[in-house]
């Protein structure tokens, strides 16, 4: 099939293409790896198309101390070969490896995956466990800076007005010994999963867990963040039992049926998913410097021990 008519627009400037979604509440062309599926299937029609791809500044990564900032014009595959946002936050890697094909990859852009806002999208949780940020150009001139818990507020609907642009989304790193690890099941590589599970689970420096949570795809209209912390709070990290986490999983959620599976299923599959990630990370945060020492030496920078950590 193909899209209805519409009429295209190419801003050179974010103040035109804000200017532009204003004056015609038309819809944004980034990677357009969702979008233009849904036009060629007419499950979406609209009369304008307002292409960002001119716009300069849009394709850059920046990793600062506390924060990885992405502009939206940042491809999937971009972020995911990008070395130093891999050592600053190794979880963004392990997930947006598992967007999709590399076809996809090379032409979707993360940003466009958060306003897609699919709840079986990889991204959107992982800005959900991290407690990141949109960043939305509006007329004037302005940004607003929206944090992820009000961003997603349901299935493929997220809060961005019709005349506001992403322009970046912002991923804070994970602070002190903090592990991480990206599980996902699906029926084939490249599929949307079955269900997903991010995880980050916090020690000390005696290898002691005083944190830990999860975020879940295909479980809900949104993603799903929970504070599984309580089942291990105060374990040592090398026996701790991350089976405990899994009632508290299942009673933060309520998947539904589809044809691909049953509720019942999904509901065992965050289970299991969500303890092995869990474990995962607690691996990977017991490597990070000092864990399990007598916490008076000097710590490294954690970064140089997660460049020996792969996903």
């Amino acid at each position: 099939m193909k899209p209805a008519p519409f009429t295209y627009h190419r801003p050179a400037s974010v103040d035109e293409a804000v200017g532009m979604l204003a004056a015609t509440a038309g819809k944004v062309l980034a990677g357009g790896q969702s979008l233009i599926p849904i036009m060629s299937m007419r499950l979406a029609s609209p009369a304008h198309l307002v292409d960002i791809n001119a716009i300069p500044g849009l394709d850059r990564i920046d990793v600062t101390e506390s924060v990885i900032r992405i502009g939206s014009l940042v491809r999937h595959r971009a972020l995911e070969l990008h070395e130093d946002a891999y050592v600053a936050n190794p979880l963004l890697r392990r997930a947006v490896g598992n967007v999709a094909h590399a076809t996809i990859r090379n032409r979707g852009t993360t940003v466009g995956s958060l306003v897609h806002a699919d709840p079986a999208a990889e991204m959107p949780a992982v800005l959900a466990l991290l407690g990141g940020t949109v960043e939305a150009a509006r007329p004037g001139g302005s940004i607003r800076s929206i944090p992820a818990a009000d961003f997603f507020v349901g299935p493929l609907e997220s809060c961005l007005e019709p005349d506001e642009l992403a322009v970046s989304a912002t991923f804070p790193h994970p602070t002190g010994h903090t592990g991480s690890s990206w599980l996902e099941i699906s029926r084939r590589a490249g599929d949307y999963a079955l269900v997903g599970v991010g995880a980050l689970v916090t020690v000390d420096d005696h290898g002691t867990v005083v944190g830990a949570r999860v975020a879940l795809i295909s479980v809900a209209g949104t993603p799903v963040v929970v504070d599984v912390g309580e089942a291990a709070v105060g374990a040592a990290s090398d026996s701790v039992d991350w089976r405990g986490a899994e009632d508290i999983v299942t009673a933060a959620i309520d998947p539904e049926p589809d044809i691909h599976a049953s509720a019942e299923y999904r509901a065992q599959l965050a289970r299991v998913l969500a303890s092995r990630a869990l474990s995962r990370a607690t691996v990977e945060a017991c490597q990070l410097p000092h864990v399990g020492g007598d916490g008076n030496g000097t710590a490294q920078e954690s970064s140089d021990v997660r460049r020996t950590v792969r996903p």
